[in-house]
């Protein structure tokens, strides 16, 4: 049988004010459009360029 656990004893304390951003009612509504709401239009002739991939550490690579 699956216990069901209320929020608060999951969530960190410092955390709750964000409780209500999860909220159905909250996370249904439609975003507004602004201004800074975007795409950037790529050329047809642009070709991605080859690059190194940055290193990471040993311990970085392991849990990759």
């Amino acid at each position: 049988m699956i216990k069901i656990r209320i929020v608060e004893e999951i969530v960190f304390r410092r955390f709750y004010k964000y409780l209500n951003m999860f909220k159905k009612k909250v996370s249904k509504r439609i975003l507004i459009k602004k201004t800074w709401n975007y795409s950037i239009d790529l050329k047809e002739e642009f070709v991605s360029k080859k690059r190194k991939i940055y290193l990471l550490l040993r311990i970085q690579k392991e849990k990759v």
